[in-house]
């Protein structure tokens, strides 16, 4: 990317949450966090985790299989993902 240092995150820092999110059950399970398991972690209403998840994909940072569900790929490098809080 053109005048974007190589280190700068490619997303704001909310949307590092839900990519962190996205990807701790991965250890536990081959399952994806549901929207509604993100509703619950950020105490949000499903169309703010909805319009989340809208914004991320359309920035090419997950993928998503439409009406299948906890099918969210992120497609961020794991090492670039900030810690939950």
């Amino acid at each position: 990317m053109a005048g974007v240092s190589p280190s700068a995150e490619p997303f704001t820092p909310k949307q590092g949450q839900y990519l962190a999110l996205s990807t701790a059950i991965r250890g536990c399970t081959a399952d994806p966090r549901a929207e509604t398991d993100m509703q619950e972690y950020f105490r949000v209403s499903p169309p703010s985790v909805h319009q989340m998840l809208l914004t991320l994909e359309g920035a090419g940072l997950i993928t998503r299989q439409p009406r299948i569900p906890r099918s969210i790929e992120v497609l961020v490098d794991p090492k670039l993902l900030p810690e939950l809080i």
